[in-house]
C-alpha cells in the first residue's frame, strides 16, 4: 500500500485572498484557482500542497484557547533561517503576531483570516 499526504486544506471566507498570502509567504506556485477553491504547491514538487476552500461561516480559533472557545486543532509550522526578518516579512504580507509566545525560537502568528501558524528556527 502506498500513501502520501497530498495536501493540507484551510477553510476561509475568501480562498483566493488567503492563497495569495501563503503563496507570497512560502514562495510557492499556484496550481488551481476557482472562487471557492485554490491550491498552491512548492515549485520543486507536486505534493504535499496547501489548499484553501470556501467556508462562509469560518471562525478563527482562540489562542491560547480557554473553556468553550474554538480550539486551534491544527496549525502550520514553517521553518525559517532568520526568525526576526521572516516575522517582519509575514507581518508586511498581512499576518499578525500573537501576544502569547510559548518559546523564544518560535513565533506564533495569525494569517489574514485568523489561522494560526508558527515560524521556527532549525532545531526548535
Amino acid at each position: 500500500m502506498t500513501t502520501l499526504l497530498a495536501a493540507f486544506v484551510l477553510g476561509t471566507p475568501d480562498p483566493p485572498a488567503l492563497a495569495d498570502f501563503y503563496r507570497a509567504l512560502l514562495g510557492w506556485d499556484e496550481v488551481d484557482r476557482e472562487p471557492d477553491w485554490v491550491r498552491i504547491k512548492a515549485p520543486e514538487r507536486e505534493r504535499p500542497g496547501l489548499s484553501f476552500q470556501l467556508e462562509k461561516d469560518h471562525r478563527p480559533p482562540a489562542w491560547p484557547s480557554g473553556p468553550g472557545e474554538q480550539q486551534m486543532q491544527a496549525h502550520l509550522d514553517i521553518q525559517v533561517d532568520d526568525l526576526a526578518a521572516e516575522t517582519e516579512r509575514a507581518r508586511a504580507l498581512g499576518a499578525t503576531v500573537e501576544e502569547h509566545q510559548p518559546q523564544d525560537d518560535v513565533r506564533v502568528l495569525r494569517d489574514p483570516h485568523g489561522h494560526l501558524f508558527c515560524l521556527f528556527l532549525p532545531g526548535a
